[in-house]
């Protein structure tokens, strides 16, 4: 079951030099444009949304982009993929084989989680050691097949880690299909691990590790989002009133009088889960190019004004 290799870099658009910078910004734009609640083909922005989440989620890691790179120039879009020796899967360049029974173990790929069978080979799914008395069956499976857990991950959106979901998940054994119903709970975090007895290999269980996807208007920290503002000089001075990004549209804010760059701002109850909360970070941006006429308005700020930082 090899998978189809997966042009990171032409996901989002940016050369295979691109810097951290340069990548972050490509996620942004792409991820404004094609986020499922404001493009109107929802179906095929879901599915691009999902594409350029796991980029950005290899690209953006820099031990992630460096296994990555290491492919070389060999593998092209739209080859068949199998990890090289040591990397990813379970080793030997085969996708998912190890274990025990029908020399050599069961091959298994995941369906439903989010990200695609390459990431799973490259970066995902693993064999959890375990024992067990295994299963009677047919054929190899006489002698007892080992019970053992398998792991995968799971991209789980910000608005499904808020609000709770449920996902049809379906691990594709060597000779069957699991589906199973996973039950995302609200305020799930990053990390976090689901358990769903029983789906592994011989009567082992399955566990999902949960990705939060990455999103263009905050970072998370715990169960509560952070989201930059930028701030005029003059609104952080004088104070302003800013409608600003939650999961459930904008709310206005007070921008107090006096606000310094790097503050934080709470919004309480606008995070993920009951106890989360969003932190508005503000971050003072002047302007790269002014006018004549504002340039003698802030050389006549500087002869008005006493106050001095350094000081």
């Amino acid at each position: 079951m090899a998978a189809q290799y997966k042009d990171y870099y032409q996901s989002l658009g940016v050369p295979r030099t691109a810097t951290a910078d340069e990548i972050k910004k490509a996620f942004r734009k792409l991820a404004r444009e094609f986020h499922p609640d404001v493009a109107k083909d929802k179906k095929k922005a879901e599915e691009k949304f999902k594409e350029i989440n796991e980029a950005y989620e290899v690209l953006s890691d820099a031990d992630k982009r460096k296994k990555y790179d290491e492919l070389g120039a060999n593998w092209k879009s739209g080859a068949e993929f199998r990890p090289p020796p040591g990397q990813g899967g379970f080793g030997g360049g085969q996708p998912f084989r190890g274990g025990a029974g029908r020399g050599g173990g069961v091959e298994f790929e995941f369906g439903g989680t989010g990200f695609s069978d390459f990431f799973e080979q490259m970066f995902g799914a693993q064999r959890r050691g375990g024992m067990g008395g295994g299963r009677g069956g047919f054929a190899g499976e006489q002698m007892g097949e080992p019970s053992r857990d398998i792991e995968g991950d799971i991209m789980v959106t910000l608005e499904e880690a808020k609000a709770g979901s449920v996902r049809t998940v379906t691990v594709r054994h060597e000779n069957r299909t699991d589906s199973q119903q996973v039950k995302i709970p609200a305020g799930i975090t990053e990390g976090q691990k689901l358990r769903i007895a029983g789906r592994g290999e011989g009567g082992g269980d399955l566990y999902l590790r949960v990705k939060l996807a990455k999103h263009p208007d905050f970072e998370v920290d715990g169960h509560n989002l952070i989201h930059e503002l930028e701030l005029a000089p003059w609104e952080a001075a004088l104070g302003a009133e800013i409608a600003v990004p939650t999961l459930d549209g904008k709310v206005n804010i007070k921008i107090p009088a006096g606000t310094a760059s790097g503050q934080k701002l709470r919004v309480r109850g606008r995070g993920l889960g009951k106890t989360g909360d969003l932190l508005v970070a503000t971050k003072i941006v002047v302007p790269a190019k002014i006018s004549d006429a504002q340039k003698k308005l802030w050389e006549q700020l500087a002869k008005e004004s006493k106050f001095n930082p350094r000081d």
